[in-house]
């Protein structure tokens, strides 16, 4: 199953952040997926499997 990822998107994560958050920006797609908090603002990079495997479920898609 392919899932199509674009910056901009708002995705919601099966774990918290420390921070408390759910939901995180997409910021940059390649190999990594660069992801923005959206409560503390802190930037991660995830390979992509790995986020596949974490997604919950996308809050908001990109035009």
């Amino acid at each position: 199953m392919t899932i199509e990822i674009k910056p901009g998107d708002v995705v919601r994560l099966r774990k918290a952040h420390p921070c408390g958050s759910y939901e995180w920006e997409v910021v940059r797609v390649g190999a990594d997926i660069g992801l923005k908090c959206l409560n503390c603002q802190r930037r991660v990079l995830l390979p992509t499997e790995v986020l596949k495997r974490r997604l919950k479920e996308f809050v908001s898609k990109s035009d």
